[in-house]
């Protein structure tokens, strides 16, 4: 298998840590999505990133659809329920943690244009996302150890890459001085190999 992403894709973070937790092994290639020679549009018409490229040479995106792929090649550190109630859970918390970060990316690309062109009420609007979804996240977690069950899940994983991204590019969302149980998460997280061995380099 290839993993096609970039080393500061939140997105492709998360599938990283899923393969690292489930001792996967896989090639990365590095792409630039906004780089004029990128190539992803061979493997994801959409231009996204990630992509996983399987031996037979089929695509999988998105991050969504690649964690739940791998999560089902090995029983190694089984990271989503079977089924049922307990399965949707946790993918919604998966679906929580990519709405913060889908937010925060529209914030991060809209302050790219120029200050004349921005738009202060659409930024105002994603802010208010990003807040009222790290909020919920932190009611829900409470004073868990996990977000879901009694060990690590998609759930965390998620997580963690949300709020981790959000300190690396928008630091302006001050969430762990907000929310000490979001902290003691993620401190925890941070301290998985998983987590260690893929923060993000520009």
């Amino acid at each position: 298998m290839k993993l096609i992403a970039s080393l500061t894709s939140p997105y492709a973070r998360k599938v990283r840590i899923v393969m690292a937790e489930k001792r996967i092994e896989c090639e990365f290639v590095a792409e630039n999505v906004w780089a004029a020679d990128t190539r992803v549009g061979e493997f994801n018409p959409l231009g996204k990133v990630p992509v996983l490229v399987l031996d037979d040479d089929l695509c999988l995106y998105d991050s969504r659809v690649i964690a739940e792929y791998l999560d089902g090649v090995t029983p190694v550190s089984r990271l989503i329920p079977e089924g049922g109630r307990e399965r949707a859970l946790v993918k919604r918390w998966e679906a929580l943690a990519d709405g913060i970060t889908d937010a925060g990316v529209a914030i991060f690309l809209e302050r790219k244009r120029d200050a004349a062109l921005q738009g202060t009420d659409w930024i105002k609007r994603q802010a208010g996302k990003v807040e009222a979804g790290v909020a919920a996240a932190a009611r829900e977690l409470g004073d868990r150890d996990w977000c879901h069950g009694v060990g690590i899940t998609l759930a965390d994983i998620a997580l963690g890459c949300a709020l981790l991204w959000l300190e690396f590019r928008l630091p302006q969302f001050s969430w762990r001085a907000q929310h000490p149980n979001l902290k003691a998460h993620v401190d925890k997280l941070e301290a998985r190999a998983s987590f260690a061995d893929s923060i993000p380099r520009v």
